[in-house]
């Protein structure tokens, strides 16, 4: 490489319809597939499970289940998005013991160094977004 030039930080992006919970497995491989190739193996768990939470989301309350996924690897972190057409913002729930449902973000919370989300621009939706230090 020329070390002259600037070049992007490497990054991924994909749209898709996220039809069953099957989709977050080819999700999280590809994840993986790309970390191992930037040279982050050492994330690919964490953002994998993460990943899979928000995809989760999106496959329970987006009508449509239309979603799109970016991957950033920037300047020491990863960021990740998954973006959707709700304009429903995530609520971080706390779960009893005997719920079966309501832990996804306490999960993405605890492994993620930060996590947010941010309203999309110019259409309705959102996009769910966390970051891991490499």
């Amino acid at each position: 490489m020329n070390k002259d030039i600037a070049y992007p930080p490497p990054q991924y992006h994909l749209t898709f319809t996220a039809l069953s919970a099957h989709a977050a497995c080819h999700i999280r491989r590809m994840v993986r597939t790309f970390l191992v190739m930037w040279g982050m193996p050492h994330l690919a768990e964490a953002a994998g499970l993460a990943v899979t939470e928000l995809l989760a989301n999106v496959i329970k309350y987006v009508p449509d289940r239309s979603c799109t996924v970016l991957l950033l690897a920037e300047e020491g972190k990863l960021r990740v998005e998954v973006g959707d057409t709700s304009p429903a913002l995530p609520v971080k729930r706390t779960a009893r013991p005997w719920d079966e449902n309501g832990r996804g973000l306490a999960m993405v919370e605890l492994i993620t160094d930060a996590w947010g989300v941010d309203r999309a621009e110019g259409a309705p939706g959102k996009k769910v977004w966390f970051e891991l230090k490499a």
